[in-house]
């Protein structure tokens, strides 16, 4: 199994923050287990990544489609012309994002602000 590019790692450490969000808020009375990493990405979580079964299967898939992403630097999946989501991934995605953006910008990750309106 091929490793993770820098730049995979650091999309998908914001992508798990951002289910990881959305998760808490959404499914807060939804039983949580502790979801696998890989293993570039294990020692980038203080306290894990605890989702529940819906948003790890998410989160799952999202790795999966990362992983096997074929373009070099990759677009914004907004703006992608392969669309390797299938349209309610894309739609969940964009939920999760939308809402976990919106969160984390009004708690102060300012950070996140450049890449919502990117």
């Amino acid at each position: 199994m091929a490793t993770f590019t820098k730049k995979q790692i650091g999309d998908m450490q914001v992508l798990a923050r951002f289910i990881g969000v959305y998760c808490a808020a959404r499914h807060r009375g939804a039983a949580r287990y502790a979801t696998e990493l890989p293993a570039e990405l294990s020692g980038r979580f203080r306290k894990g990544l605890d989702l529940c079964p819906d948003c790890a299967a998410l989160w799952a898939h999202a790795v999966e489609k990362r992983r096997r992403c074929p373009l070099d630097p990759k677009p914004a999946c907004r703006d992608c012309h392969i669309h390797c989501y299938s349209k309610e991934h894309r739609a969940r995605i964009r939920e999760v994002m939308a809402f976990s953006g919106r969160r984390m910008i009004l708690r102060g990750r300012l950070d996140y602000l450049w890449h919502y309106f990117k």
